[in-house]
Formats: structure tokens, sequence, C-alpha cells
């Protein structure tokens, strides 16, 4: 069902700052999405596997797309609006002076450069005390990277945050985050919901140097003055701490219980389930909830619609850039579950669950001549199911509590294909969700229950009365059986190759990449 507009009650903008783009919306009681806007931000490579933004844009683009949402609302209905909510791309951060402005660019939750400190300080004991699994997007051990190759930037740093905490300092002037935003730097005894000295040495900073943290759904402070006059806002509105996009996506989907999971079928797949107890496990990584003394169980494949896209557009048809390509799905469509003996490992960006290898590298397995094109795009988006279905599996055993059904989101749920696939091949009926910007619906969600608009601060409450849905895609069963036989066969590529991918890594250092390197961003 989709939301009907609502005449009256508040309205909350909700900001999401993400890795491409920073988008705003305005929404109501009912999560119905009133006004969008979006500004691109660029993303900076200096080198291989480093990825960087210049924090300015962070609040740049914020600031551009608020008050391009407002500008559209009428004086009365501008009257209404009543809270700020922010999500933002985990795991990446900036260093900052006193004034705000960032020391050096900020490195992103997908950067790679960090494979030697992951190895000489990820361990069970860090996993547990974090809940993060040593791996590549965790931003301790980037940090800990600037503390070993810039030991001056942290010297010179005021504070240093993730994107959340920038933003809120740039709204209310005081460097504030949430908890559920803080969290997946890595630097928190999960635990207590609160900065580890132990953690904080590991990355080099001190506890001065980072954002008070406050609870998700509560006030953060009140808007600055000079930007309520600016946007024209007829009264100070409070700033509602937020969290991660990808806690975000659970909370906009309402999939607020341990049998219903999310599914984000964007750039990386992720999915998850709220669990009210803690739980490390060597699969899936533990994230602090928008549901305040919650948690979140969460499973993270790096090559999602990424690698459908980057098969489309390097061996696809070259007019479509690597756009969706009807003809190509329609000739996928028509091969059989297990491609006739194909099978891939999806590991194009290293793998995060279940193994969390950062020198992991892709495979396909099985060639033979009468193969197509359309047979090794399927066979890449079944593998992405294969890995799906194994990390749920995980997920369930951590929650005791068999899910029930997937709430989806993100691009990937455009290809009634790839939807059905993943529903065969993990064998749960699939919900899309309507809203496409599902992670700022979630963090309006919070927003809402900030000011209590549903009655309480019961953020599940809120989520239930603001999500809205599609079509349910439901499993083939019979193809579930088989492709659960091909799975099995996918399962033994990479326990084989895992030396393999170790010496390619070692031969790499040997001979590094002389990569022309791309404009720096301008601080």
């Amino acid at each position: 069902m989709n939301a009907k507009k609502a005449n009256d009650g508040p309205l909350v903008i909700a900001i999401d700052s993400s890795t491409t783009s920073t988008k705003a919306i305005i929404v109501d009681v009912n999560g119905k999405v009133w006004e969008t806007a979006k500004r691109n931000i660029q993303l900076h490579t200096p080198a291989m596997d480093f990825y960087e933004h210049n924090p300015l844009r962070w609040w740049e683009t914020t600031k551009e797309c608020v008050g391009e949402v407002l500008s559209k609302l009428s004086a009365k209905d501008r009257e209404r609006v009543s809270a700020i909510g922010i999500t933002h791309q985990r795991e990446s951060f900036a260093p900052f002076d006193e004034q705000g402005k960032p020391l050096r660019n900020g490195i992103l939750w997908l950067d790679g450069r960090a494979t030697k400190q992951i190895r000489k300080y990820g361990s069970p004991h860090v996993h547990d005390l974090s809940g993060k699994p040593p791996g590549v997007t965790p931003g301790i051990y980037k940090m800990a990277w600037i503390k070993e190759n810039e030991p001056e930037i942290f010297e010179k740093a005021y504070k240093v945050v993730e994107v959340h905490g920038y933003i809120a300092w740039n709204l209310t002037g005081r460097w504030v985050s949430s908890v559920a935003a803080t969290d997946s730097l890595g630097l928190l005894d999960i635990r207590n919901f609160d900065y580890s000295s132990e953690l904080l040495n590991i990355a080099g900073v001190k506890r001065e140097q980072m954002a008070d943290l406050v609870s998700p759904a509560d006030v953060m402070d009140m808007l600055k003055p000079e930007l309520v006059a600016e946007w024209k806002l007829p009264k100070p509105i409070p700033v509602i701490a937020g969290l991660g996009d990808g806690q975000a996506a659970g909370i906009g989907a309402a999939a607020v219980s341990p049998d219903v999971a999310f599914l984000n079928l964007g750039t990386a797949v992720n999915a998850g389930v709220e669990s009210p107890i803690y739980k490390c496990d060597p699969v899936f990584r533990t994230h602090v909830s928008g549901i305040k003394d919650n948690y979140v169980f969460e499973i993270l494949q790096s090559s999602g619609s990424y690698l459908a896209g980057w098969f489309r557009q390097s061996l696809g048809d070259p007019k479509l850039l690597g756009e969706p390509d009807p003809l190509l799905d329609e000739e996928a469509s028509k091969i059989p579950p297990g491609c006739e003996g194909l099978v891939t490992l999806p590991y194009w960006n290293a793998v995060q669950s279940p193994y969390w290898d950062s020198v992991a590298r892709g495979a396909v397995v099985g060639w033979r001549g009468t193969h197509s094109r359309a047979h090794m795009y399927r066979s890449i988006l079944e593998s992405i199911g294969f890995e799906m279905k194994f990390n749920l599996e995980s997920i369930q055993k951590g929650t005791g509590v068999p899910l029930k059904s997937i709430r989806a989101m993100g691009g990937g749920t455009r290809s009634k294909l790839w939807r059905q696939i993943m529903a065969d091949t993990i064998g749960l009926p699939i919900t899309v969700c309507l809203e496409d910007e599902i992670s700022a619906l979630g963090a309006s969600v919070l927003a809402m229950a900030g000011i209590q608009a549903h009655g309480s601060k019961d953020v599940a409450h809120s989520a239930k009365e603001m999500a809205s849905f599609g079509d349910t895609v439901e499993p083939d069963l019979s193809q579930t059986k088989r492709y659960n036989e091909v799975a099995d066969i996918q399962r033994q590529l990479y326990p084989q190759l895992k030396n393999v991918f170790e010496q390619l890594y070692n031969l790499s250092e040997k001979y590094p990449s002389t990569k022309p390197e791309s404009p720096k961003a301008e601080l």
C-alpha cells in the first residue's frame, strides 16, 4: 500500500549523505515524501584502492538540498516542519580543526588501503568488543593507517568524526553525534554504547577528539538560529540523533522484529535483522540499532548491483553505458538455474560476510564454449543469492528466530529477474518497499519518534506507521531445491582459492599499480 498525504500534523526533514550524493526529503507522519533534492559528491581515487571525499561537500550538499526542499513548501506548510533527522554513509570519517576545516580528505567505507593495519590490529577480541569483524569497512583500521602514515594529522586534529557528526556540527554548532552513527567507526565498546579506550588507542585518537554521543531518536541540539533564518523557518527545531544508512534502511522498511529481515540490493548488498541482545559472530557484524538499546545483526556483500552494472558496462551493450538492459535480462531469464554448470564467486571488491577477507578476488568457474554472455550475467545474479542465503542462515542461528519474510529495497529490486532469483535462492518471500529513498525515510522515522509524532518515542511503532510496500515475490520452492545443489558447489570455491588470492595480493604488493592519480580535492 502507498502512503496517503497527511494534510495536518508535523513534517520533518531527513538528510541522507551517501557515497555518491547527498539527498534531503520532506516527510509527513504517514511516511509520504513531499519533496526531494539531491546533489552529487565527487569521488576521489588518488591511488589504487584509495577512495576519498572532500568533507566540505558533506555539508555544502546538505545545505543546498535542505534549502531546496524547504523552498518548495508553502509558508503554511513550512510552519509544520518540526525536526531534522540524519543518516549517512557509514565508516567514512575525516579530521577537522576547531573551526571545522578538514585537515585532509575524508576516507570512505569502501577504501581498501588498510590491509596491513587490519592484519596487525584485527583480532577476535576487537571483534567481540566492537561488534565489527576485522575487514575493509570499519573506520578504526583506516584511522590506524593515518596514525602510522600521516601522524601529524591526528596531532593537529581538534575532532575526528564520521559524516553524521560533521553534518550535526554544522546544523547545531556542537560536536555531537548518534551512538548509532559513530558506532560504524568500530571505536565503541558496543555492549556499553560508549567509546573504548583500547579501540581509540588502536585508531590513534583521544576521547576528547571524538564527538559527544546521544542515543538514537534523542535531541542532539537545536538548529542554529542563522540556519532557522536562512531557511525561513518560523521557529527553532530540534536536530534528532540518527543512524547509519544500513540500519536506517531496515527502519524505513519497518523490519523491526527478528523474524523480518531487510535486504538492500544496492551498490553493495546488505541485509540484517533487529535483536534485543548483543551477539558476536564470525559471519555477521553487529551495529547499534536505531531502536534504543537494540542491535542489528547485519551481513554485507561488497558486490551487489555494482557487479551487475560492471558486467553490463564491461561486457554488455556499449550504447547503454552500464544501465539496465531488458534484452540481456530476457536472455538470462531463459537460461536454467545453475547456468548449465557455470558458477561465480562474486568477490570483485573483496569479501565481507562471511569470510571478511580484504584480498579475496572474484572467479567464474565452469566455462564451456556453449556458454554465452547471458550465462555469465545470470551466474553473477545467482551467486549473490547463494551468498545471501548462507549469510541469512547464519543470522537466524544468531537470533534463534526463523525468518518469515524479507523486505527489499534498492536499485536491484527494479529487475524482475533478480527479484525472482533472490527469492528462489533464499527460499523466502520478498516484499518490495515502495519508497526509493529508504534510508532517508528511516532517518525521518527517528525524527518523528524523537518529537513523539505518533504518541511516543517508540521507533518501531513510528516505523510501522510510515512504511509502505509493493508487490511480494513468492519463491518457487522447486527451484529453491535445485539452487541449493548449485550453492553447495559454489561454497567450495573460496576455501580452495584462498591461498591463490593471497599469492595474487603478494604479487600486487611486489609490483604495485602505476594507475595515474585522479584530481585531489581542494580543501
